[in-house]
């Protein structure tokens, strides 16, 4: 049973480290609103357990990840967008699989989801 334990959490410290490197690189998808399909793009930095990196804004510009975190396949992550001299924070918490993060958030009260997947660019 102890071996079994050992190699199980030996197996855990192994299996993290690789997801949190997959991160690494440009990430794509889209939001589905009521006006349509919005494109939204992320590039992403594993170091250790913290995540940096940018999100594309908007208008194309480049808005840095705060207080990025890794912890085994979950990723959360906070942008702060400026829309007319009016700015807030949004939070972000994503579940990393092997292709794909599935991301949630929250605006104003209304939850939503999205799937952002790996680019080649």
């Amino acid at each position: 049973m102890q071996v079994f334990l050992t190699s199980a959490l030996i197996l855990a410290f192994l299996v993290a480290p690789a997801i949190a490197a997959d991160i690494d690189g440009k990430w794509g998808g889209s939001i589905s609103t009521p006006n349509g399909e919005f494109p939204i793009n992320f590039t992403f930095k594993a170091e250790g357990d913290k995540l940096t990196g940018s999100m594309t804004g908007p208008n194309g510009s480049e808005l840095p990840i705060q207080s990025g975190k890794i912890e085994g396949s979950t990723i959360t992550f906070s942008v702060t967008l400026d829309f007319n001299g009016n700015s807030f924070t949004l939070q972000y918490k994503g579940a990393v699989a092997e292709d794909q993060i599935k991301i949630t958030s929250d605006f104003n009260g209304q939850p939503f989801e999205f799937v952002v997947k790996k680019t080649h660019d």
